[in-house]
């Protein structure tokens, strides 16, 4: 068995990169064209600013690591990859204390410890937080758990509500849906470890993070209820009767219309009963009911509902509808979060 310093001699030598602002806005159009998206329909699906969005593409700004966990959700990559060269699987990574692939991301600088470990099932990096600095202004929400370790300084965490003040050798673990953020409030620079770990194979790291910021610069728009009863929010998308499509306007609704959908009893009568397979819901016929369930929103930005299967929520992402699976059960108040900016998107409950 080789010695660790074996290795690292017999290791070729890496190119230099570019500047992580360069990397960064390189890999964000190359995947956004990969997706067919346009940077206007980057913005709408992201809740980011489409100016902000072109200074990093053209490398002239350092997003926040909200931003990119918002970006990342988006585009289906791991946030680590913005600012990496291209992966090699491995099943084992030693990464040499001097040979950390690190990225300053505003003015957090983040080293990543877990570089191309095979399945992403879990990411560890080592972030150096400037006094002020932190996760970004918007909450952040992800799949499975997030634990942190304060390595030096002061790092403040608010997770759902409550405030939490990290000394050194003082840690946290949490359930990563619930929303949270972070920041250095000390005046000198602090150092943490932190670690994702996502529930499901098939999210990728870097979570999933719904933000407002489009009201900001948009003055209408219509948001789709899931509903039966025109009142309350529906917990099952397939199965709901009507959507409740509500108008907005500067921060208003200022019309209600209760439209009728297809549901799974009309599709069931015509091609036999539901089937729930392990790929149920994301297979081609599956994504062409979902088009037919969608044609009455057509004219919506957004999708609300308790519930929802994998392949809908793609299925409607894939038509430029952004699905956001809410706690709330009271359309108004459904509403009055996402006009408040406070609508959390909580995939963890696709099934």
């Amino acid at each position: 068995m080789n010695s660790p310093s074996t290795d690292r001699e017999s290791r070729p030598e890496d190119k230099p990169e570019p500047p992580a602002e360069v990397l960064v806005g390189r890999k964000l159009r190359e995947r956004r064209l990969r997706h067919g998206l346009t940077l206007r329909e980057l913005a709408d699906r992201s809740g980011l600013n489409i100016n902000t969005l072109s200074l990093v593409e053209n490398g002239k700004s350092s997003p926040s690591v909200g931003t990119l966990q918002q970006l990342a959700r988006v585009l289906g990559m791991p946030m680590a990859a913005f600012f990496e060269g291209e992966p090699v699987s491995r099943q084992v990574v030693f990464t040499p204390l001097d040979q950390r692939p690190q990225a300053a991301i505003g003015r957090t600088r983040m080293q990543n410890l877990g570089k191309d470990l095979a399945g992403s099932a879990v990411q560890p990096f080592v972030i150096d937080l400037p006094p002020g600095g932190g996760s970004g202004d918007s909450l952040i929400v992800h799949t499975g758990h997030e634990f942190v370790y304060c390595l030096s300084g002061l790092v403040h965490y608010r997770v759902d509500g409550d405030d939490f003040l990290l000394h050194p050798g003082d840690s946290l673990v949490f359930q990563a849906h619930l929303p949270h953020c972070w920041h250095n409030p000390g005046e000198e620079a602090a150092q943490i470890i932190l670690v994702l770990f996502p529930s499901d194979e098939r999210e990728v790291l870097g979570g999933r993070h719904f933000s407002l910021d489009v009201m900001k610069k948009e003055l209408t728009l219509k948001i789709a209820v899931i509903t039966d009863d025109g009142t309350s929010v529906s917990q099952h998308f397939g199965r709901a009767a009507y959507y409740q499509v509500l108008t907005i306007e500067a921060g208003k609704v200022v019309n209600r219309e209760l439209r009728s959908k297809l549901g799974h009893h009309q599709f069931s009568a015509q091609h036999g009963a539901e089937h729930h397979d392990p790929d149920h819901g994301l297979d081609p016929a599956s994504h062409q009911r979902h088009v037919g369930m969608a044609e009455a929103i057509a004219d919506c930005q957004f999708v609300l509902c308790g519930g929802m299967g994998r392949g809908a929520y793609e299925s409607m992402q894939r038509l430029n509808i952004q699905p956001v699976v809410t706690n709330h059960r009271d359309i108004d108040e459904a509403a009055q979060a996402f006009i408040e900016g406070k609508l959390v998107d909580h995939i963890e409950r696709l099934h």
